[in-house]
């Protein structure tokens, strides 16, 4: 395990630990609804499932066609507040 993964692996334990992890995942629920991301991705879901159709959708291919499109459509300040709020944390 690489020293990045051990860092990685020590500051989730925290996050869980102190129940920080799911104050955050909250925040990031509660922006990406107040954004529209989450009515966004629900249209692209849509779109894919038209575009394929129904029948020749698996929710594994859904999936895979969609993470990318929902990552990107993440907006900068969402990130920034979430990295923020992590690093107050760890401070």
């Amino acid at each position: 395990m690489s020293k990045d993964s051990q860092m990685r692996a020590a500051i989730n334990q925290k996050l869980i630990e102190m129940g920080e992890r799911e104050r955050l995942k909250e925040l990031l629920r509660a922006k990406l609804v107040e954004c529209g991301w989450k009515d966004q991705l629900k249209a692209h879901c849509k779109d894919v499932i038209r575009e394929k159709g129904l029948e020749h959708v698996t929710v594994e291919d859904l999936v895979t066609e969609v993470t990318p499109k929902g990552r990107a459509l993440v907006p900068d300040s969402v990130k920034k507040e979430l990295l923020q709020r992590i690093r107050a944390f760890l401070a």
